[in-house]
């Protein structure tokens, strides 16, 4: 186990050292009410008590009930500052637009609403000269479990290196919500929708897999065939003159 105690102090110190050489003047995160933005809502409050974390639930229960209380419960206990945008009327309209132009699949709608949160992080950081944080953490990015362009977009991440097992031991150490830790790891994306069923895989596996190299038959063709088939999302986009 990390020393958390170790970890915070260092995330803190890089996440002021981002602030101070950027010229920022805050930080705005998009708050789900799920494991990693609260870890990075507290980190970057510690690190900056001009932090906003900023709710944009769409369509699902789950983002308007369970994940909106949780988003409320951490912000009220760490004292950072709301805003809540509804975006589902903003998706609709473009799934409407899209529609007439072209068949959509799945993929192509579950992915819109994590841009458009992007979109509004952007935008609302800029207008007050505050940066967007990111909320990935080790285990989605290896997974290639995240939106590119979407919650992948981001102007840092105080947490890419955790994975799921150590963003929860750490979660436990600051002294996060309950409810927020206990419950199933999902994007909202649909309705009933969790990560660890979507994949067909759990965190534990997948972080076994990561940190020891422990992994099952059945386990290891998942997660390799998720890594492989996601490797365009952990890299910059292909130009002429790039080495193939």
């Amino acid at each position: 186990m990390r020393n958390y105690e170790i970890e915070l102090e260092n995330r803190i110190a890089f996440v002021r050292k981002i602030l101070k050489d950027s010229g920022a003047s805050g930080i705005v995160f998009n708050n789900s009410g799920g494991k990693d933005c609260t870890l990075v809502g507290i980190i970057c409050k510690m690190a900056c008590d001009n932090t906003i974390g900023i709710m944009q639930p769409c369509e699902s229960s789950r983002n308007f009930g369970e994940d909106m209380n949780d988003a409320e419960k951490f912000t009220e206990q760490f004292n950072i500052e709301t805003k809540v945008i509804d975006i589902t009327p903003v998706k609709k309209l473009i799934v409407e637009i899209l529609q007439g132009e072209t068949t959509l699949n799945n993929a192509s709608v579950i992915n819109i609403a994590p841009r458009i949160r992007m979109i509004i992080g952007y935008a609302m950081g800029a207008s007050m000269n505050m940066l967007l944080a990111g909320t990935g953490n080790r285990s989605e990015s290896y997974m290639g479990y995240f939106t590119k362009w979407g919650d992948g977009a981001y102007d840092f991440n105080p947490i890419a290196d955790l994975t799921v097992t150590e963003i929860y031991e750490f979660l436990r150490y600051i002294g996060a919500p309950e409810s927020i830790i206990n419950k199933a790891p999902s994007a909202g994306l649909f309705e009933g929708q969790t990560d660890e069923t979507e994949m067909g895989v759990t965190y534990t596996a997948i972080d076994d897999y990561i940190l020891n190299g422990i992994v099952n038959d059945s386990d290891k063709i998942i997660i390799d065939r998720y890594h492989l088939r996601s490797e365009h999302k952990r890299r910059m986009p292909l130009k002429y003159g790039d080495k193939l």
